[in-house]
């Protein structure tokens, strides 16, 4: 009898293997994970921004059915998500972390103890800082990764800040700290001290928007306390109480621009939003947070909030506190894209953060006119007393 050669029976046994491989290959490549679809849908619904909402949920085919792993701070969106699983008769193993993590024991609430805090968007000082959060903010604490705290701010932005730069605090704790009166500083920059003198040694620096517990007033200082539990001196002239401070508030175009000029020279700082260095839309949040007003984080958040005013250049238009939009326009195949936002002050300029805080011209008979911003204009919106989903009034809202 004739046996097949070495090699005639390898090829064949390749030939084989070859053969079960493609066909298991085409039955994954050709059946649809309807989770996923779902997973798609339910984010684009509930979380179509990342900056401002987790969803972060994956699935795992099995035997059985699917394994639901991840995580989210939307209870509603996981809910409508289940529901959607039962009516289509799918079967699942939930494994699925509803924020905040029940390894906080409690201590779901937080306030930033820091001048200025930076919040990254990974739990690593290595990390993109993504935005900053000033002494006195509320924070909601959602997970603890090693030394890291996973938190959103008031205006919804997710980040990761390290312990050193929040005070955690359980619901009695927090709602205790909120109905303390607070006193707000309200210079550009400068110290709080260990005594009721200038003389004494700094407590820490401090800038614009902080805010801390008022303990009394002695002479021409507040005598305050940080979230942690130290004590300082602000000079009364550097600062005020909060609630006056609100009641003062003018909210006018022309106190936008006097806000707006006190920060020039500040350098450009990518993810700051404080005196000590900021962004362009960093720059213009910091503007109206300090007129008593709180506006989304970003340029391109900004971009959605108020009315239109003007996207071909007629710039008579505009009235002081617009927010002028750069970037990138639409064509047929890219989407448009919102890259640098400033500010009007009237007379052809506008205010931004571009390498420093600085005033450009729209006039191009002007010595600082902006040909390249010129070039890459969008549009104009106006938010000044306006109302919408990312406009906060610290005068109606109990935010601090």
């Amino acid at each position: 009898m004739k046996f097949p050669s070495f090699h005639t029976t390898k090829f064949y046994l390749f030939l084989l293997v070859a053969l079960v491989f493609s066909a298991c290959k085409t039955e994954q490549s050709t059946e649809p994970n309807k989770v996923d679809e779902i997973i798609s849908s339910v984010r684009e619904t509930y979380a179509p921004d990342k900056r401002v909402a987790l969803f972060d949920i994956q699935s795992e085919k099995n035997s059985t059915g699917y394994i639901l792993k991840g995580k989210t701070n939307l209870p509603e969106a996981l809910n409508t998500f289940k529901k959607e699983l039962d009516s289509q008769k799918i079967k699942y193993t939930d494994s699925i972390e509803i924020l905040p993590s029940d390894e906080l024991e409690g201590m779901v609430y937080g306030v930033i103890n820091n001048s200025v805090a930076n919040l990254r968007s990974k739990p690593s000082h290595a990390a993109e800082m993504v935005t900053q959060g000033t002494l006195g903010m509320p924070l909601n604490i959602y997970q603890k990764e090693r030394s890291w705290y996973h938190i959103q701010t008031p205006d919804d932005y997710l980040g990761w800040v390290d312990a050193g730069g929040i005070e955690l605090m359980t619901k009695e704790e927090f709602d205790a700290w909120q109905a303390t009166a607070k006193v707000i500083y309200t210079n550009t920059y400068g110290k709080s001290y260990a005594t009721a003198d200038t003389s004494s040694e700094a407590v820490s620096d401090v800038v614009a928007g902080n805010i801390f517990r008022l303990i009394a007033e002695d002479g021409n200082f507040y005598q305050v306390q940080y979230p942690d539990g130290r004590e300082a001196y602000l000079q009364k002239e550097e600062a005020n109480t909060f609630d006056e401070w609100k009641s003062t508030l003018a909210l006018t175009k022309e106190s936008l621009v006097e806000t707006s000029k006190t920060m020039l020279g500040v350098p450009y700082l990518w993810g700051g939003t404080s005196t000590k260095g900021v962004d362009c839309s960093g720059f213009t949040k910091t503007v109206y947070l300090m007129n008593g007003m709180i506006i989304p984080r970003d340029a391109s958040q900004q971009i959605h909030e108020g009315f239109f005013v003007d996207d071909s250049k007629d710039f008579d238009k505009l009235i002081a506190g617009d927010l002028l939009f750069f970037g990138r326009k639409a064509t047929d195949s890219t989407s448009e894209r919102v890259i640098h936002v400033g500010m009007w002050i009237g007379n052809n300029e506008f205010i931004h953060s571009a390498g420093n805080v600085h005033i450009s011209s729209m006039d191009k008979n002007s010595e600082n006119f902006d040909a390249y911003n010129y070039d890459r204009y969008l549009r104009t919106k106006r938010i000044l007393n306006e109302t919408g989903e990312g406009l906060l009034y610290l005068t109606k809202e109990n935010i601090f």
